[in-house]
């Protein structure tokens, strides 16, 4: 083990364990080289030592796969990006005419004006997909096609659903055939029948009691694959962070796609306002310069579990990190050791934007409840310093036929200087985390966006 390899292990497991993480994994590639990083267990019920080749539930970083898996249809001249999606999904027919201008692109920049999830399961059965489609086709939008970012899940499981009909296969087995089996992911699935063979991590929350629990559902189910259902190892992510830190070719030199259009992922397709996610959109990557260096990423969350993957392009270079605990402290930790491998490993050093102080006025235009069709933001005020708590609605969690993971308690909010509509978070699990509040013409604040997702005001 070399020297750096022996500091991150060691910043891995202190901080694991200061988090309290049952267990995380952690690797890097800079020019080559591999370090990893794995500390702790799968599960304080059932524990295993956690290794490179342990599998996590990776949520959102699995949009990187579905975007990929569309590119190579885009290459083989089956699927145009700026096509309406209806011509490849005709069971998506929303009555709305606008909905010609949701087009595949915009499905993977998250323009096309649809909602972040739909709380609807459609069961696990080889129609899941389709089936979501017509769902999604009845939800409103929540923005005109094009007309602004707003993260959507639900736009990408209809991506997924381009996938399946434009291939004849499931979405599933195509994004095997595509990618995983040619660039060799020997631990990359969708299918819990698949994992349940090899080493797993499960997820935990905290209980009513302030003891880590497993998370009962592993997974969200099926239709939300192509959006948030790859399991996948700290290894295998390296992997795949390396072939897009490649021309396109497979380690064995076989080509899955042309460099320019594997690059093309990496150029900006929409400018990002006030964000943690990044400056701008790629191709499904989120964009953003930490302390002069262009970095493109994606970051991942499960019940109980989360993910990042950050790659810098310029240095050849990427980091990705697992961990099974939440919410704040999965995310604490993912956060810590991404902002210590960039500096540790690169010199580069990430800070965070100071908030103003306290200002009455300002606080009183923004207090009040904000939601999508899953969430609910309270924001609030004592007088002396806003705060901000993220629910899981109620009539959502009464719903749900398994536990869900556990509300935030309110944590601090600051605004920011130069622009007096964005804001950052300063404690908790969402600490770092930036957005912007919309306003309509009258100056009336409307909305709030939160990891790049669009809440909307409720009077």
């Amino acid at each position: 083990m070399n020297e750096m390899n022996t500091e991150l292990a060691e910043f891995v497991a202190a901080s694991a364990g200061r988090l309290g993480v049952p267990g995380v994994a952690v690797g890097v590639t800079v020019g080559g080289r591999e370090d990893f990083a794995c500390h702790g267990v799968t599960s304080v019920v059932n524990p295993l030592p956690v290794d490179r080749d342990t599998m996590f539930v990776v949520g959102s970083v699995s949009k990187t796969y579905t975007a990929t898996a569309l590119l190579r249809l885009v290459a083989e001249g089956r699927v145009e990006l700026d096509a309406p999606v209806r011509r490849y999904v005709p069971e998506f027919a929303p009555a709305d005419a606008a909905t010609d201008e949701i087009t595949v692109s915009r499905l993977l920049n998250h323009t096309a004006g649809l909602e972040w999830k739909l709380g609807v399961d459609t069961g696990e059965g080889d129609d899941a997909l389709a089936r979501h489609a017509v769902k999604l086709a009845e939800a409103r939008l929540i923005a005109e096609p094009g007309g602004r970012a707003s993260y959507s899940q639900a736009g990408f499981n209809l991506a997924g659903r381009v996938v399946e009909n434009v291939t004849g296969s499931t979405f599933e087995r195509a994004v095997a055939s595509l990618l995983f089996e040619p660039l060799g992911l020997t631990h990359s699935c969708y299918s819990v029948d698949d994992v349940m063979t090899r080493r797993f991590a499960v997820g935990h929350n905290v209980d009513a009691d302030g003891v880590l629990a497993v998370a009962r559902q592993w997974k969200d189910n099926r239709a939300n694959n192509p959006g948030g259902g790859v399991a996948t190892s700290v290894r295998d992510l390296l992997r795949w962070a390396r072939f897009h830190l490649g021309d396109g070719r497979t380690e064995a030199g076989e080509r899955i796609l042309p460099a320019e259009l594997l690059h093309r992922m990496r150029e900006q397709t929409v400018e990002l306002r006030g964000s943690t996610l990044g400056d701008a959109l790629g191709i499904c990557w989120f964009l953003r310069e930490v302390n002069g260096v262009a970095t493109i990423g994606h970051g991942g969350s499960g019940n109980g579990q989360f993910a990042d993957l950050l790659i810098v392009p310029e240095r050849d270079f990427a980091v990705a990190v697992t961990s099974n605990a939440g919410p704040d402290a999965g995310l604490a930790f993912n956060r810590t050791v991404v902002k210590w491998v960039l500096e540790h490993y690169l010199g580069v050093v990430e800070r965070d934007p100071e908030p103003l102080p306290y200002d009455v006025a300002r606080a009183g235009e923004i207090v009040g409840h904000y939601e999508n069709e899953m969430m609910r933001l309270t924001l609030d005020t004592d007088g002396a310093r806003l705060t901000i708590e993220c629910a899981i609605k109620p009539e959502i969690r009464a719903a749900a036929v398994t536990d869900l993971p556990p509300d935030l308690p309110p944590a601090t909010l600051g605004l920011l200087a130069g622009d007096a509509d964005e804001y950052i978070v300063t404690e908790g699990g969402l600490q770092g985390q930036r957005g912007f509040f919309t306003r309509d013409d009258s100056a009336a604040v409307t909305g709030i966006d939160l990891a790049g997702r669009l809440f909307a005001r409720v009077r």
